[in-house]
């Protein structure tokens, strides 16, 4: 799986004329993996930006962990004052999501940042586990120019992570947004990431499961979609 991927990364970076890779590093398996890849393409142009949000410490220390595994690139861009500013300087939500999804898109923002100005192309870490049901945010994370694991289930990432020597570690933990504190995906999800890519690949899981995975599925179409366009009859634009 890892070499054409790796070829595809140079191809796509080439084609747009750009010199390398940046993505977020978040401590994650999905995110390791992607600067896996990125180092393999791009040895001495690939950048991993660690961006805390009211982010936990230990997150970091995993994110930095991997970067030292891997010799990678990284910088540190701690966004939780830019973010407690908005919501100062706007207002306070009740809405939980509505507040956490801020900090996916303020990370965007930020990466396209370092993306403009050293001529990179930003590289989106989502599986096709997560993108099956939309478990990202519209905007934020999905914001990139590219996505090299969009095609491959979560259990072909941990088969990934194990193949580019990521630390144990990283494999082992809970795969988790990092929205709040001890949120994981899974909880979040309301199915394990082994009945969701059960489910992709057609096999039987519980109806329940089922249901509530096809529900998911349709009610998140909009965001694997450009905007809704308005069209003039026949118009020729």
């Amino acid at each position: 799986m890892i070499d054409p991927i790796v070829n595809w990364l140079k191809e796509k970076v080439e084609e747009t004329g750009s010199r390398g890779l940046v993505f977020g590093l978040s401590g994650g398996i999905d995110s390791a993996v992607i600067a896996g890849l990125a180092k393999r393409a791009f040895p001495g142009n690939s950048l991993g930006l660690i961006m805390p949000c009211e982010s936990l410490k230990e997150d970091e220390e995993d994110a930095r962990l991997v970067a030292k595994s891997l010799d990678l690139e990284i910088e540190k861009v701690d966004l939780t004052e830019t973010y407690r500013t908005l919501l100062r300087d706007s207002f306070t939500s009740e809405n939980r999501m509505a507040k956490s999804n801020i900090k996916p898109r303020l990370r965007m923002t930020t990466l396209y940042y370092y993306a403009q100005d050293r001529g990179y192309l930003v590289c989106g870490s989502s599986n096709a586990s997560e993108f099956y049901i939309g478990y990202y945010t519209k905007n934020g994370d999905s914001g990139v120019d590219i996505l090299p694991l969009v095609d491959f289930l979560k259990e072909d990432i941990f088969a990934m992570a194990r193949e580019l020597n990521i630390p144990q570690q990283i494999i082992d933990k809970k795969p988790s947004a990092g929205l709040w504190e001890n949120q994981t995906d899974e909880m979040e999800m309301g199915f394990s990431y082994e009945q969701l890519d059960a489910h992709i690949k057609g096999e039987k899981v519980e109806e329940e499961v089922a249901e509530k995975i096809e529900y998911m599925h349709r009610v998140s179409e909009h965001k694997r979609k450009f905007a809704a366009m308005y069209k003039r009859i026949n118009s020729n634009i």
